[in-house]
Formats: structure tokens, C-alpha cells, sequence
């Protein structure tokens, strides 16, 4: 699991490239994220998207000094379903 710094005021891209992992060529269908702890003033996922082969979130927000998880979960052309997760870090830069 990959772990990233954030600045609060940050609303920045992370993304995760799915091709190495499929190489016979399967194909991102669907893709959701998830941030826990889930928290009113916590990460928030403000926008979302993916291609065949890519996904993207948007994280703005979150607590100086608190650890996220954000979870993406995909759902592959072969009906596989798979997800991976990051560690974010939320402090002043």
C-alpha cells in the first residue's frame, strides 16, 4: 500500500494505473472510491474518473495530523472485481 502526504487545503489528482497488474488486456469498466474513517471534515473524494486502463480521484480536505485510507475498487471487462488502497497523510506543508 502506497502512502501519501496531502496538505488540507490541497484538492490534488492520485491516480492508479491497473495495465501491469491485467496484461491480457482487460479493461476497467466501473470504479468507485471509498476514504475511511469516513469523517464530515475528513478526505473527501471530489471527483472521480477512469479510462480503460486508469483511475483517478480528486481528494480535497482532511484533518492535519489524521491518516486516511482511500480505497479503489474496480470492476474488470471480464467481470473480475479488484482493489487497492493508499495511505493518506494529511499535514500543513
Amino acid at each position: 500500500m502506497a502512502m501519501v502526504v496531502k496538505d488540507p487545503d490541497a484538492r490534488i489528482d492520485y491516480e492508479f494505473d491497473w495495465a501491469a497488474a491485467y496484461p491480457d488486456g482487460q479493461a476497467v469498466v466501473a470504479s468507485g472510491w471509498t476514504v475511511a474513517p469516513a469523517r464530515d471534515d475528513g478526505i473527501e473524494v471530489a471527483a472521480a474518473a477512469h479510462d480503460l486502463t486508469r483511475t483517478t480521484a480528486t481528494l480535497a480536505g482532511g484533518v492535519a495530523g489524521h491518516v486516511y485510507r482511500v480505497t479503489n475498487r474496480v470492476t474488470l471487462s471480464d467481470g473480475q472485481i479488484d482493489e487497492r488502497s493508499m495511505t493518506v497523510r494529511v499535514e500543513e506543508r
